[in-house]
C-alpha cells in the first residue's frame, strides 16, 4: 500500500512521521476527507480551498495546492479502489513538546495523503443526540482540524446505541452538527440547516445541497429534534454520506424518514454530482 508523505509516494511500512510532529503532540493540523470513486475524487477544488482556509485559521502556511493535487492523483493511481476515502492531512511539523510552535530552522509542515476502501453508505441511518456541546465562539470553530477527540467520544456513544452518528447542540442550545456531518431538517415542508454562526463546519456537501435545493440557513433550537418537536424529516450530509436520511433519532422512528423532501435532495445531489465531479 502506498501513501504520499512529504514529497513522494512511500510504502506504508516505510512512511514515518516525527514523534515531535505538532499534529501528533497537540493536534496542530488540518485535514480533508474526499470521496474517491473509480480513481477520481469529488469536489477536489472546494476541498483544497477549505484546507487552505483551515490552515490559515491555525496560523499555518497554506499548503501548495498543486502539490496536494499531485499527491492525490499519485495515491489514487497507486491504490485504485471502487469506492474509498481519500484523506489529506496537513500538520505543523516538528515542534517543541508544548503548544508553542517553533521547531528546528529546517522544520516544515507535514503533508500526508492516504486512501482506504469504504463501503457505500445506506440510504438511511440512525442517530442520537449527545449532552456535550460545540463551542460556536472557540478559536478553531469552523476549522477542520485534527483535534477530533470530542468527536471520538461522541461517536463511541452513538455506536454503543446502535447509531452511526451523534448530533450536538452549541453552547446556546441551538442545533449545530454531527461528529462528521451536517444536519438538515424539514419543518412545515421546508428544508433548513443551521447557519455557520452556530459553530458547525462549512461542509462541502452542505454547501452544495444549499446551492442545489434552495434550503434555508436557519437558527434552530436543539429541541426541534425532541419527540414533541416540529421536525418532519432529518438527513445528514458529508463527503462519504452524500445525502443520508435519518430513520431513527434517539431510538424513535421518524415517520417522515426518507420523506419527499429528503428523497428529492438525494436525487438532485446524485444527478448534479454525477454531471460534474468538481462543481
Amino acid at each position: 500500500m502506498k501513501v504520499w508523505l512529504d514529497g513522494g509516494l512511500r510504502d506504508v511500512a516505510e512512511a514515518r512521521v516525527s514523534v515531535f510532529d505538532h499534529g501528533i503532540t497537540v493536534g496542530d493540523g488540518v485535514f480533508e476527507t474526499l470521496k474517491a470513486t473509480g480513481g477520481t475524487v469529488f469536489a477536489l477544488t472546494r476541498h483544497l480551498e477549505r484546507l487552505a482556509r483551515s490552515a490559515r485559521g491555525l496560523g499555518l502556511p497554506e499548503p501548495d495546492p498543486d502539490e496536494v493535487r499531485r499527491a492525490c492523483a499519485a495515491v489514487l493511481a497507486a491504490e485504485p479502489v471502487p469506492h474509498g476515502r481519500l484523506r489529506v492531512t496537513y500538520t505543523g511539523g516538528a515542534a517543541p513538546l508544548s503548544s508553542h510552535r517553533g521547531g528546528p530552522d529546517d522544520s516544515r509542515p507535514t503533508l500526508v495523503v492516504a486512501l482506504a476502501a469504504a463501503e457505500p453508505r445506506p440510504d438511511e441511518t440512525d442517530v442520537v443526540t449527545v449532552p456535550w456541546t460545540r463551542n460556536e465562539r472557540g478559536a478553531v470553530t469552523g476549522l477542520k482540524t485534527t483535534s477530533y477527540a470530542e468527536n471520538v467520544v461522541a461517536l463511541a456513544r452513538a455506536h454503543d446505541a446502535g447509531a452511526s452518528e451523534a448530533l450536538f447542540a452549541n453552547t446556546r442550545d441551538r442545533l449545530c452538527e454531527g461528529t462528521g456531518s451536517n444536519v438538515f431538517v424539514v419543518l412545515d415542508g421546508e428544508l433548513h440547516t443551521p447557519p455557520l454562526a452556530s459553530g458547525c463546519l462549512a461542509g462541502i456537501t452542505r454547501r452544495l445541497v444549499l446551492e442545489w435545493t434552495g434550503a434555508k440557513e436557519t437558527d434552530l433550537p436543539f429541541s426541534v429534534l425532541a419527540a414533541d418537536g416540529a421536525v418532519e424529516e432529518v438527513f445528514l450530509t458529508s463527503s462519504l454520506r452524500d445525502v443520508q436520511a435519518v430513520r431513527r433519532l434517539d431510538g424513535r422512528e421518524l415517520p417522515g424518514a426518507l420523506g419527499p423532501v429528503t428523497a428529492k435532495a438525494m436525487r438532485v445531489f446524485d444527478e448534479r454530482s454525477a454531471a460534474d465531479v468538481d462543481p
